[in-house]
């Protein structure tokens, strides 16, 4: 090629393409060229020619191959920190057809950079970071991360343009994330069509412990929300008033104190002055319907908890002599070998093989149990062949089988809780009735063993049953699968004679609570809560009083309420895939004023143990990796990763 002529460099803003990054575009005469920086190499540069043989030269191009990392880094920071990529959504991934990636050889040389289409943005730093920290949260990655080397040569080979952040930034970067996703949650809080529910959680480490509450509520699409408030780092021997005051401050903070119906807490008497002294002041200032009666709700979950404690620590000798006999015949393979022999000699088919339980989980005793009763027959046996063998006695065997068909019980109970992470109000009634029949029966037995064992569950199980029986019964009515008639059906079974005094009970709070939301919004009744005027907008309704008129005067010519009418309709068929929520969705226009009831109503945690912990025996423990942190950075964490998970 002739370069005699004059060489000039050309400027152009129509040179949009990536490629550009690493041509200069030069005219000699009439002709247009393509320079590259590496290697100083023409191409064709014309405008018509396109950039296809330009990145297939880059990517041969042993000069950029060989560039140093820091120099590519300098040159891209003078360009205001801008590196081209492929265009994408960030919710989306971008396809294979959109991105041509050159992977390097030797990343101790140098990176070389993937080539990309046309349609490209800037690589944005601080968007990077903010993922980064996004990612922390969410899956619960230690925060020092960014500082290991591995973490640091991975990033700086993937993007060399970022700029690796330090603990102390990632933490900034996780408080603005939270104070972002605060501001979202305040405003969809505030703008609840209906009540909200309360649950208040411990949450253990060794020696401290978090106080984590968090609002429950169905939004005004009918879908039942959870999100955690707040994740408080507390003293266990503070005093009730001081922990009942926290629980007030994130009230106020959160602006939901008058709009909180129920608050959910641990079956335990140590909760008992903090439900009190909460409910107190916000009776004080008239914020609960029923006078608060309804506002004290125990935990399902933690009940069979402690019912299920009582039961094992009964059992503790009769577990211990099993816990023995498996280790004695797991605790060499000839023992073993020894044990299947004597049990294909009997004909046991054993469906699950003698395992050892996790004391940390009460399913785990309560599997371990019923698999040594399948192979009870066999143990006699092996004592023959290993004298020092030592098997629980024929006594010890018939009380543990008792003992195994109380936890079967509760362990069927529990799994109908852990069976939907979205369980609505409605769906505990029938089955801690069934608990309360169930231990009736147990008070019953002539087995002084067993019948002195359910005595003590059933004491137990009446605190609660005092509690919480009746907000568990306003639920079920809720369900136009039963209405009154499963009140109806279990009160005599658990009343007998005084079941009629206590339906009536129910039936009173019902209509008390339905009146109580008809006062909250007296236009509902009439379908009138919001009007529009003749353009489309919404404006001043001249004729509210008449709505209010209207609404006084039904009352008193004892006009059929929604409750009426939907008690008195047939009930709805029984199916497997029935959604209550959705149905009250679809019948909200019909039942203006018990449709708000129910949205209160159903959306009380009557259970506030999550599926993954339902069965465990102590506290829920925090991620080892975030628990030394300070209690700001704490709560950011616990509070965003709840709320960019839901």
């Amino acid at each position: 090629m002739d370069m005699s002529e004059e060489v000039v460099t050309v400027s152009s803003s129509r040179l949009r393409s990536a490629v550009w990054n690493d041509f200069d575009r030069v005219k000699k005469g009439e002709t247009f060229y393509a320079t590259c920086r590496h290697c100083n190499r023409m191409l064709n540069g014309s405008s018509t020619s396109g950039t296809t043989h330009l990145r297939n030269h880059l990517i041969r191009c042993r000069g950029r191959a060989n560039h140093d990392v820091n120099q590519l880094l300098t040159r891209g920071r003078r360009k205001q920190n801008t590196v081209a990529v492929t265009s994408y959504n960030y919710n989306q991934t971008p396809s294979k057809k959109e991105i041509v990636c050159v992977p390097s050889t030797n990343l101790e040389q140098g990176l070389r950079v993937g080539n990309v289409n046309e349609g490209s943005f800037y690589f944005d730093h601080r968007r990077s970071q903010l993922d980064l920290a996004r990612m922390i949260i969410m899956h619960g990655y230690p925060l020092d991360m960014v500082e290991d080397i591995g973490f640091k040569r991975f990033v700086q080979n993937l993007q060399p343009l970022f700029d690796l952040v330090k603990v102390i930034g990632v933490e900034a970067d996780c408080m603005e994330i939270y104070n972002k996703e605060k501001q979202k949650v305040y405003e969809e809080l505030d703008k609840l069509p209906g009540k909200i529910s309360l649950s208040a959680d411990r949450w253990a480490n060794g020696e401290t412990e978090w106080l984590c509450l968090r609002a429950h509520y169905i939004d005004d699409s009918w879908e039942l929300k959870k999100k955690i408030l707040n994740f408080l780092a507390i003293d266990p021997s503070q005093a009730e008033d001081m922990l009942s005051e926290v629980i007030m401050t994130t009230l106020r903070n959160w602006d939901i104190d008058r709009k909180l119906f129920s608050l959910t807490i641990d079956d335990s008497s140590t909760y008992d002055k903090i439900v009190s002294r909460i409910r107190d002041q916000l009776c004080q200032h008239r914020f609960l319907m029923c006078e608060g009666q309804l506002f004290d709700v125990r935990c399902a979950a933690s009940t069979v908890k402690l019912l299920v404690h009582d039961v094992l620590e009964t059992s503790r000798e009769i577990t211990n002599k099993v816990r023995e006999t498996i280790r004695h015949v797991k605790s060499s393979r000839e023992t073993q070998e020894k044990f299947d022999e004597i049990v294909q000699l009997v004909g046991i088919n054993g469906r699950k093989c003698l395992s050892l339980d996790s004391q940390l989980q009460w399913n785990s005793t309560y599997m371990m149990l019923e698999v040594a009763l399948e192979y009870k027959d066999a143990f006699p046996q092996l004592q023959e062949q290993d004298p020092d063998f030592v098997y629980p006695s024929s006594l010890d065997w018939d009380r543990l089988r008792a003992i195994t068909s109380i936890l079967k019980f509760f362990h069927e109970v529990s799994s109908v809780f852990a069976g939907n992470k979205h369980i609505t109000a409605n769906t505990y009634f029938a089955e801690i009735c069934d608990i309360h029949l169930q231990l009736i029966e147990w008070c019953q037995k002539s087995d002084d063993f067993i019948s002195s064992l359910a005595l003590k569950l059933k004491s137990k199980f009446d605190e609660y049953w005092k509690k919480c029986s009746l907000i568990m019964a306003i639920a079920a009515i809720l369900d136009p699968r039963f209405k009154m008639k499963l009140v109806e059906y279990y009160y005599p079974q658990i009343y007998g004679d005084s079941a009629p005094d206590c339906i009536e009970i129910v039936s009173k709070c019902m209509k008390a609570l339905y009146n109580g939301h008809a006062i909250y919004s007296p236009l509902a009744a009439h379908g009138q809560c919001s009007t529009s005027d003749s353009t489309g907008g919404v404006g001043k309704d001249r004729l509210t009083g008449f709505d209010r008129f209207l609404h006084e005067t039904s009352l008193s010519q004892h006009t059929k309420s929604d409750l009426d009418k939907y008690l008195e309709e047939p009930l709805f068929p029984r199916s497997i895939d029935f959604s209550i929520l959705n149905w009250w969705k679809v019948h909200e226009a019909r039942y203006p004023v018990l449709s708000m009831m129910a949205r209160n109503i159903l959306g009380i945690p009557i259970s506030k143990v999550s599926v993954e912990s339902l069965f465990d025996t102590g506290d829920r423990s925090l991620n080892h990796c975030w628990s030394s942190l300070k209690s700001d950075i704490l709560q950011a964490l616990m509070c965003s990763q709840d709320w960019m998970r839901n």
